[in-house]
C-alpha cells in the first residue's frame, strides 16, 4: 500500500493566512511562507493554497506567494482558488506551484480541464469537489462556499473530471465541513471505488481517530485539514505517529 498523505490547508486573503468561521470574523494571523515552512517542518507531505480573495488584483498576490514559499519549502504546493482560465495554471506554475486546483470554474467550463492537461499534465490538474447530500439520495455539486446547487451528480461529475484529465480529486463534505465529527465517509465511498486517480478527502477531521478511520473505512489516499493544525491541536507529525502505531503506511 501506499503511504498516505497528510496535507495542511492553508486560506489566504490578500497575502496574509487568516483564519475564520465560515469567512464570518475573519481575521488575519500571519505570513504563509511561514506557515508553510513549519508545516514542511513537521512532516507535511503537501500544502494546499487556497486562495479566498479570489479576483485578479489577488492573483497577482498569490503568485508572490507562491513564488517566496517555493522558495524555502519543498515539498508540494497546491493552489488553489480564483482560477479562470489555463493561463492562471501557467502563470502559478511557474511561479513554483505544483498542483492547480479549480472547482466551480470546472463545473462551468469542462474544457479547461483538458486543456490544462494538455498544455501541463494531468499530474498538475486538481479538480475539487464540493458535495452535499440530496433528500432523496446520492449527492450534488455545491458551488460559492455550498450556497448554489449545481444540480450535477457528485459521482458522475468525479468520474468525467478524471475523464477529461484530471489528476486527483479534492473531495469535500459540505454536510461534515466544520463539524470535527469525522469525514464523510459515505461520500468517500461513493466516489473512491470508481475512480482510478487519488482522492483526497476533505471536511470533517477533529481528531487523530478520524484521520486514521478515514484510511482504514475508505479508498481516500491523503487527508486534508485545517484548523486542527492552525489552532495547534494536533502536528503533523502526531498525525503520523498515530497512523503508523495502527499500521497504516505514512512517510515520517
Amino acid at each position: 500500500m501506499l503511504a498516505k498523505r497528510i496535507i495542511p490547508c492553508l486560506d489566504v486573503r490578500d497575502g496574509k493566512v487568516v483564519k475564520g468561521v465560515n469567512f464570518v470574523g475573519i481575521k488575519e494571523v500571519g505570513d504563509p511562507v511561514e506557515y508553510a515552512a513549519e508545516y514542511a517542518r513537521q512532516g507535511a507531505d503537501e500544502i494546499v493554497f487556497l486562495d479566498i480573495t479570489a479576483t485578479h488584483e489577488g492573483r497577482g498576490t498569490m503568485v508572490d506567494v507562491v513564488r517566496r514559499t517555493a522558495r524555502q519549502v519543498f515539498v508540494p504546493l497546491t493552489v488553489g482558488g480564483g482560477i479562470r482560465t489555463a493561463d492562471d495554471f501557467k502563470e502559478l506554475l511557474r511561479a513554483g506551484a505544483d498542483k492547480v486546483s479549480v472547482n466551480s470554474v470546472a463545473v462551468r467550463n469542462p474544457d479547461i480541464i483538458r486543456e490544462a492537461k494538455v498544455r501541463f499534465g494531468s499530474q498538475c490538474v486538481v479538480v475539487a469537489i464540493d458535495a452535499r447530500r440530496k433528500e432523496d439520495g446520492g449527492f450534488t455539486v455545491v458551488v460559492n462556499g455550498g450556497r448554489i446547487d449545481t444540480g450535477v451528480d457528485a459521482v458522475e461529475w468525479a468520474q468525467r473530471a478524471e475523464q477529461l484529465g484530471a489528476g486527483e480529486i479534492l473531495l469535500t463534505s459540505m454536510d461534515a465541513d466544520g463539524t470535527k465529527a469525522g469525514f464523510d465517509y459515505e461520500l468517500l465511498n461513493a466516489i473512491c471505488p470508481r475512480l482510478g486517480i487519488p482522492v483526497i478527502a476533505s471536511g470533517g477531521c477533529g481528531s487523530l481517530r478520524h484521520f486514521s478511520e478515514v484510511f482504514e473505512r475508505t479508498g481516500a489516499d491523503a487527508a486534508l485539514a485545517a484548523s486542527l493544525f492552525h489552532y495547534k491541536e494536533l502536528t503533523v507529525g502526531q498525525v503520523k505517529a498515530h497512523l503508523r502505531e495502527r499500521g497504516i503506511p505514512a512517510r515520517i
